[in-house]
């Protein structure tokens, strides 16, 4: 087996008026993230690490903030294009694991959930989807409170 690593980061300004929407799930907030799309920092993230591994272009490439066809789209539907992408050249996805920095709103309580969406998109098992959350303790735009960031890896295997 032939295994290859990506890394992906994204960040997302916090906007009012708008659904916050991380790892697949909706938070019920007075506020979310500026994007062309769902604007999920935390699937784009995963996203860009498993196109990363297959020496892919990045999310924002493949999909376009030009192209309306993609304007409020669920970035679950991204990662699921992604995923099947991957496949067709060889990789089985072995898993993924991704840090979300956020001051608010509290994660922790809906991680199980979150696991559980990127776990459908993806074809794999929740135990194979690592995520955590934490804050930046205040310092800078993300630990104000101005924005929503993520980071991830994803392991591909081809035989």
């Amino acid at each position: 087996m032939k295994y290859r690593i990506g890394h992906g980061y994204d960040i997302h300004r916090i906007v009012p008026g708008r659904a916050l929407v991380l790892g697949g799930v909706r938070f019920d907030t007075d506020f979310g993230l500026e994007g062309h799309s769902d604007a999920d920092c935390v699937t784009h993230a995963l996203c860009d690490a498993i196109l990363g591994a297959a020496a892919l272009p990045d999310i924002g490439t493949l999909f376009p903030n030009t192209d309306p066809a993609y304007r409020n789209i669920d970035s679950q539907v991204l990662l699921k294009r992604v995923v099947a992408e991957v496949r067709k050249m060889g990789f089985d996805l072995v898993n993924l694991d991704a840090t979300v920095i956020a001051e608010k709103p509290k994660l922790q309580p809906r991680v199980a959930e979150m696991k559980a969406a990127i776990a459908q998109s993806t074809g794999l098992m929740a135990d194979e989807v690592g995520l955590k959350a934490t804050t930046n303790e205040g310092v800078g735009d993300l630990g104000r409170g101005l924005a929503i960031a993520a980071h991830a890896v994803a392991l591909l295997g081809k035989r």
